[in-house]
């Protein structure tokens, strides 16, 4: 037991252990700050700058937007490989509906209010509807998911490709380009605000976590403990907000957006951009998918099935359901993030998405997501993705070709994989 009130006589336990931090997160924490501060000394201060923090991030919102569902779709023994297609899939549709059937065949304006929310939920009624024929597939057919999703690889980015007859289709809505970074953010005063509730959020969690143990009689970390674990998430909170209002736009920019209101811009004026909105809705999507997973029925079924379908079956639940529920809701968040891809690029393009699913399934496992089935986080699927979009950008920046970055990558992915099996082993749990 790990209290305040441990007897003297009892041995007491290091700083990282009274923590209690996920070994495998502090690797993972490890090795993202190890590949920030190499690629950062090899390009001379410009990988941590504001500039690429805020570039990095929105370039990491949509994949690991998606890794969030495949964490549960993994832990329930299965596989997606049909992401990508299916990302594309959803940006076409709502390519169509922005640029060719709302304002052409139903008349609706360029910047009507409708567009925007008529074509996301478009997007997002695609994503769904396919995930949940690929769950009827494998759930109720016996299809293996290899095979359901491997065919829709193959199946739904062509049907992307039919429905957009093979264009570039743009431009996009204005309001609609709000929720793929650059030109979506909250600015600054916005930001200190989200980064404060957030960072009160954050300690009336860690707070009522601890009041829940109590109340059940668990074991508790001490009061330090806690109180640090406070400290770094207020503190990366606040600090990744100071990033974000620390990148000022250009002049050029600015001037636009004064004489775009008839204004004159006053000398000396500047602004940040703050928050990008797609960040948000990655916080919003993490949050709630944790919650999911540790607070609702859903989710208990979820690690049930995975950790042993047979017993789960044998139990009462509905196994063939939940897999249809887990490949929709994998479907809805492909569409969401074929929203924050396609606004990102300010057009629907025919490769958008592609490699995706080895992207996502990457940062899954990389997270700490046990191919085995029964075990992943939600957190380490996230930070998996920023893991695997920070070495691309670094290596980007530092001129690395695409080839190698791909061998790179590929190379990270089965080495995480074999220190995860290593792990494992040692602390006895299921490989």
């Amino acid at each position: 037991m790990t209290d305040a009130a441990t007897p003297s006589g009892v041995k007491k336990t290091s700083f990282f252990k009274a923590l209690e931090l996920d070994t495998r997160l502090l690797g993972m924490i490890g090795a993202f700050v190890l590949i920030c501060v190499v690629f950062n000394v090899i390009t001379d201060g410009r990988f941590l700058t504001a500039r690429n923090i805020f570039n990095l991030s929105i370039q990491t919102v949509s994949v690991a937007i998606m890794a969030t569902g495949m964490v549960f779709v993994i832990v329930t023994r299965h596989i997606d490989l049909s992401v990508g297609a299916v990302l594309a899939m959803c940006s076409a549709v709502m390519g169509v509906l922005q640029v060719w059937l709302l304002p052409q065949t139903l008349g609706l304006g360029i910047g009507h209010p409708l567009v925007a929310p008529l074509t996301i939920i478009g997007g997002l009624l695609t994503g769904t509807l396919i995930g949940a024929l690929n769950g009827w597939l494998i759930g109720y057919q016996r299809i293996p998911a290899f095979i359901v999703t491997l065919g829709g690889l193959l199946i739904w980015r062509n049907f992307g490709w039919y429905l957009s007859d093979g264009q570039t289709l743009g431009p996009l809505d204005q309001h609609f380009m709000l929720f793929g970074g650059i030109e979506g953010t909250l600015g600054t005063m916005l930001s200190w605000a989200l980064g404060v509730v957030f960072a009160v959020a954050a300690v009336w969690a860690i707070w009522r976590a601890r009041a829940a143990r109590i109340q059940h009689e668990f074991p508790v970390k001490p009061i330090w403990a806690e109180v640090t674990m406070m400290g770094i998430a207020v503190a990366a909170i606040l600090g990744l907000t100071a990033i974000y209002n620390a990148y000022e736009m250009p002049i050029g920019r600015l001037k636009r957006m004064f004489a775009e209101r008839g204004e004159v811009m006053p000398e000396g004026f500047t602004a940040s951009y703050g928050m990008p909105i797609s960040v948000l809705i990655l916080v919003i999507v993490a949050v709630s998918m944790t919650v999911l997973a540790r607070r609702t029925r859903l989710g208990r079924y979820i690690f049930a099935a995975g950790g042993n379908p047979d017993a789960a079956e044998l139990s009462g639940i509905n196994t063939r359901l939940l897999t249809v529920k887990i490949f929709a809701l994998m479907g809805f968040l492909c569409g969401l993030s074929a929203v924050v891809a396609q606004a990102r690029l300010a057009n629907h393009a025919n490769d958008i998405g592609t490699l995706d699913e080895l992207r996502v399934i990457a940062a899954a496992v990389i997270g700490g997501t046990a191919l085995a089935g029964g075990i992943g986080t939600i957190y380490g699927a996230v930070l998996g993705a920023i893991i695997m979009q920070s070495l691309q950008s670094g290596m980007a920046m530092v001129g690395v070709d695409a080839p190698f970055q791909n061998i790179i990558v590929g190379a990270v992915l089965v080495f995480a994989v074999w220190i995860d099996i290593q792990y494992r082993k040692r602390t006895g749990e299921k490989v």
